[in-house]
């Protein structure tokens, strides 16, 4: 944003600092990188970064930016894999004001904590703390947890975690702002709590906890995705179990992709159950699809979690994501977020002057002199077989699974198995979500030979047993690592390729859909389609149902990025979003 541009639009600066203070309102590059810039990937320039501290002030900075005709984008955590909540490049025909709700983190436990409110910027660390004490677990509670993502932005790009039994973020019930087509701007209660008939009052009631159980409604709108547990069991069924552009799961804030200003959402909560972690190893695919088939059909309860892992992976996170491991381990997840914020301001003050990359090979320097954090049993498995899953299942099926792997691997010299202590447990997880970030840190360290990453979050049928790529050598050659692990029992991967000095990403990326299409996967699975997928009509419909003017987060999915969607929008193989 240039100097003349800023002055122009010193009244709106000085309206935001009215609401929320100076020190809360962000100008200038350096101020906003770490705002502006995605965790994985996108960037942009914005006239702000507003910081509200109520959900009154995010109202009131809403109403400011809304009627200076302003595009707005929402942010919680900024830990997205698709640029979802950044800009993304310097070609919008208006300013931008980036709310970030990270002083918003609230939440209110309700109906003796079957349920929780959550406001903007609650985390999912933050509401698995909350729910501890009461022997209960939100809908996630690894994966994305780790690195401090929002409870908030969980809804919006139905995120599917890791947990088995509960499918895809989703709920009916959510408070939030929006746009009508005549431009003016409407709070809207769905939440089922009573709080009043003005924004004033309804905002300032549920930031202060003002409202009684009587006044908490339980009609028939749905907190979570309760039939998705059916839904995973039925393994031969010719379509994927969730992905980002069901049309079954995109209500109001669940699958809005930041394209409604959302104020707060309620969700069920979940008994936590005691557990056993089983360690498989093989080097057989087929293994695998057998194990899957007979534990999501045959068990009385599903399994908890199912984690893959290919060998390449393992190696890649054991190494590049010993850092993210090492922190989680000794300090807890709610230390991540701190720590990443002030990596990326060392990193902003390094590129200040013409240099990338200076801290992640400081600390990759660093982490190569530790010894390897993993348990032995694990480094052994590693050394055996190519494909890892990391099963757990609760206490009630533990014994069950144990006969049913015993004699599974009597007659097969393919694979093998070890039953986790606790420790092993918890560490096999924790490396496992360490993987996510690793191939990050690679492209940093070895910028010489990557060009970039191309990351492909897919769903694969429920009934397909081919489940392990075969890429053409014309693309294997322009790749120098393929990282793949995924949420196993759901048919859900992550395929990161780590691409070749000198190759178009973006043509790496197309030749990739062509293939997937040609598999019949649909994706993205669940990391939504943020700046790097194109969102197909139905999704693209649903965005532009929620936000006819196209006030927010403009361009999502390759959509239009014009005020009222102008010309609309981008697609592949035939399709227009």
């Amino acid at each position: 944003m240039s100097a003349a541009a800023t002055s122009a639009r010193e009244p709106l600066l000085a309206s935001f600092r009215a609401v929320v203070g100076p020190r809360h309102v962000l100008t200038g590059d350096q101020q906003t990188r770490r705002f502006r810039k995605g965790h994985r990937t996108g960037e942009g320039r914005v006239l702000a970064v507003v910081q509200p501290g109520t959900l009154l002030e995010q109202w009131q900075v809403l109403q400011a930016a809304v009627a200076a005709d302003c595009i707005v984008i929402m942010q919680a955590a900024n830990t997205g894999l698709t640029g979802g909540s950044t800009p993304d490049g310097d070609n919008y025909e208006r300013d931008i004001v980036l709310i970030s709700t990270r002083r918003l983190d609230g939440v209110q436990l309700i109906n003796q904590g079957e349920q929780v409110v959550c406001l903007p910027g609650a985390t999912l660390d933050r509401l698995e703390r909350e729910l501890a004490p009461l022997g209960r677990e939100p809908h996630s509670v690894i994966g994305s947890s780790c690195i401090g993502a929002s409870v908030l932005g969980g809804v919006c790009n139905n995120s599917g975690g890791a947990l088995v039994r509960r499918g895809p973020a989703y709920t009916e019930l959510a408070l939030y702002a929006q746009v009508q087509a005549d431009g003016s701007l409407t709070l809207v209660n769905h939440l089922g709590i009573e709080l009043g008939e003005s924004p004033e009052e309804i905002l300032t009631r549920l930031q202060q906890g003002d409202y009684s159980p009587a006044a908490v409604r339980n009609e028939a709108a749905k907190a979570s995705d309760a039939g998705y547990s059916e839904h995973v069991r039925d393994v031969d069924a010719d379509t994927p179990a969730r992905f980002n552009a069901d049309p079954s799961r995109l209500f109001e804030a669940s699958g809005s992709a930041g394209k409604l200003c959302l104020f707060a959402v309620r969700l069920d909560t979940f008994v936590k159950e005691p557990s056993t972690v089983f360690y498989i190893g093989s080097n057989d695919p087929q293994d695998l699809t057998d194990l899957r088939r007979y534990l999501l059909t045959s068990l009385p309860s599903l399994p908890i979690a199912g984690e893959y892992i290919h060998r390449t992976a393992f190696d890649i996170g054991e190494r590049y994501g010993k850092d993210t491991y090492l922190i989680i381990d000794r300090f807890g997840t709610a230390k991540v977020p701190t720590a990443f914020a002030l990596k990326s301001r060392i990193d902003g003050l390094f590129e200040r002057v013409g240099l990338r990359g200076v801290s992640d090979r400081i600390i990759q320097k660093l982490m190569d002199l530790l010894p390897s954090h993993l348990p032995e049993r694990m480094r052994e498995y590693r050394d055996r077989y190519e494909h890892h899953l990391l099963l757990r299942v609760s206490n009630d099926v533990a014994e069950q699974t144990r006969e049913h792997l015993r004699g599974f691997f009597v007659s097969r010299d393919s694979g093998s198995y070890f039953e986790c202590d606790e420790d092993e447990g918890r560490r096999a997880f924790l490396h496992r979500f360490a993987v996510a970030g690793a191939a990050i840190r690679y492209r940093e360290v070895h910028r010489k030979e990557v060009e970039d990453i191309v990351a492909l979050d897919i769903a694969l049928r429920r009934n397909d047993r081919d489940w392990v790529e075969s890429l053409p050598p014309e693309l294997e050659q322009d790749m120098v690592h393929k990282l793949y692990y995924g949420h196993f029992f759901c048919h859900v991967f992550h395929q990161d390729y780590i691409v070749r000095k000198g190759v178009d990403p973006l043509a790496m990326e197309h030749r990739m859909w062509a293939l997937l299409d040609e598999r019949r996967a649909e994706y993205p699975a669940e990391h939504n389609v943020g700046h790097l997928y194109v969102a197909k009509p139905a999704l693209a419909d649903f965005y532009r149902e929620l936000d006819p003017t196209n006030s927010f987060n403009p361009g999502i999915g390759h959509t239009s990025r014009q005020r009222g969607w102008g010309e609309c929008c981008g697609g592949h193989e035939g399709e227009t979003g």
